[in-house]
């Protein structure tokens, strides 16, 4: 099971990547610009915590971001240390031209499941979720 669940996480990821890949992004700065949709004004550390990667790590990928003028690292009055991230128009567009493609993606992937599997699969994955949060 962990191995077929593997596989599609790898197929998932090669397929989305290249996608982005044709917008000049990579697949982590697309998932981050997918996270600052859900949450914008996000600060630097909030977003590290929420993709789940190392602050040096996020610091990159923001360096890369505000290159191609897609994000603003904004300081917060009273602590100059403290960043927040915020989308620019040109940000905020293709933002939402990865959200779309995302929806894409999910819906090649989920193409023959229905509904009732998606459920079982999702509450699945949630157990299992859970009862490695517990032991790890």
């Amino acid at each position: 099971m962990i191995d077929a669940m593997a596989k599609v996480n790898r197929r998932l990821r090669t397929v989305f990547d290249a996608r982005v890949k044709e917008r000049g992004l990579t697949l982590a700065r697309a998932r981050t610009l997918l996270a600052l949709i859900e949450q914008e004004g996000l600060y630097q550390k909030e977003l590290a915590e929420t993709l789940e990667i190392e602050n040096a790590t996020m610091v990159r990928l923001l360096d890369g971001l505000e290159r191609q003028s897609f994000i603003e690292r904004q300081t917060v009055e009273g602590d100059r240390r403290a960043k927040r991230v915020v989308m620019t128009e040109e940000g905020k567009i293709l933002a939402e031209q990865v959200e779309k493609l995302a929806g894409d993606v999910r819906e090649d992937l989920l193409e023959g499941v229905t509904d009732e599997e998606l459920s079982v699969a999702l509450n699945v994955l949630r157990k299992m979720s859970e009862s490695m949060n517990k032991t790890h």
